[in-house]
C-alpha cells in the first residue's frame, strides 16, 4: 500500500488558483512522486468565478475532469464547445496535439479534479467528450464513469483503466474487484472518511495499491465519496 495523505501534496497559490498536487507537477517537484503506474497527475484545483487557463496545448495524454462544485467551460482547436458541472465528466484525448482552454463560471468558484494518464497508444487522433451521471446511481455501489471501451455508459479513454465513483452510507461496506486482474488501484477520497483495508483515511488523502484482489471500503461518515482509479502499472 502506497500512502500519500492530503497533507503532503504539492500546494499552490496562485490567487486566481489554489491547486493541491498529489504527483510532480509545475513547480512542485517530488522524485518521488512522479506517477503511479500509469497514473501522472492528480490536480485537486479551486478556481475563482470567472478565472480559468488561456488557450494552452497538450500531447499524448488522457486528461479526465471531474467538478465538485460550480462548473467549467472547456474550447479547443477541434471545435469542441462544453460546460461541465457537479455529476458530469469530461475527457479529452490529446493524441497528435490540442489547445484549449478551460474558465470556470463567471459566478461561482469551482471546485474539481484533474487528472492526467498516460495513454496506451500514441499519436491518435484528438478526442472530446463528456457525460452526465445521475448522482444517486452511485449511492452505495460503484458508478463506472472511465473505461477503455465505453461499457456500462462510462466515457472511454485511450487505456486500460477503469474509472469509478461511490457515494457510501455510514458504516456501510463496499468492495471493489478489479476488472483487470493485472491492473493496480489508486483510490481517492474526495471527501468523508474511509477505512481502507484496514485502515483509515481521510478527506483528500490517495492510497495505491499495486496489485489487488478485492479492496474493502467502509465509510466512516455522512457524506462519504470516494473514486478509484484501476489502470496499469506500466513503467511510461
Amino acid at each position: 500500500m502506497i500512502v500519500h495523505l492530503a497533507n503532503t501534496r504539492g500546494m499552490a497559490n496562485h490567487g486566481w488558483l489554489q491547486s493541491a498536487h498529489t504527483f510532480s507537477f509545475a513547480d512542485y517537484y517530488n522524485p518521488e512522486r512522479m506517477h503511479f503506474g500509469a497514473l501522472r497527475v492528480i490536480n485537486d484545483d479551486t478556481i475563482e468565478k470567472g478565472k480559468g487557463f488561456g488557450r494552452h496545448p497538450h500531447r499524448d495524454m488522457e486528461i479526465i475532469t471531474i467538478p465538485m462544485e460550480g462548473s467549467l467551460k472547456h474550447e479547443d482547436s477541434e471545435g469542441n464547445i462544453g460546460v461541465i458541472a457537479r455529476g458530469e465528466v469530461q475527457v479529452m484525448s490529446a493524441g497528435t496535439g490540442i489547445f484549449h482552454s478551460e474558465f470556470s463560471d463567471p459566478q461561482l468558484t469551482t471546485k474539481l479534479l484533474q487528472i492526467w494518464v498516460f495513454p496506451k497508444l500514441l499519436n491518435v487522433k484528438p478526442r472530446y467528450d463528456q457525460k452526465e451521471y445521475l448522482l444517486q446511481e452511485r449511492k452505495d455501489r460503484f458508478q463506472l464513469i472511465v473505461s477503455p471501451d465505453g461499457r456500462e455508459q462510462s466515457l472511454a479513454i485511450n487505456q486500460d483503466a477503469f474509472f469509478s465513483i461511490a457515494q457510501v452510507s455510514k458504516d456501510s461496506v463496499l468492495n471493489y474487484s478489479p476488472y483487470l486482474a493485472s491492473n493496480g488501484a489508486y483510490l481517492f477520497i474526495m471527501s468523508g472518511s474511509f477505512e481502507i483495508n484496514g485502515q483509515v483515511f481521510h478527506a483528500k488523502d490517495g492510497v495505491g495499491l499495486e496489485s489487488f484482489k478485492t479492496i474493502s471500503l467502509k465509510a466512516l461518515n455522512e457524506s462519504c465519496e470516494i473514486l478509484v482509479m484501476e489502470l496499469p502499472m506500466l513503467e511510461p
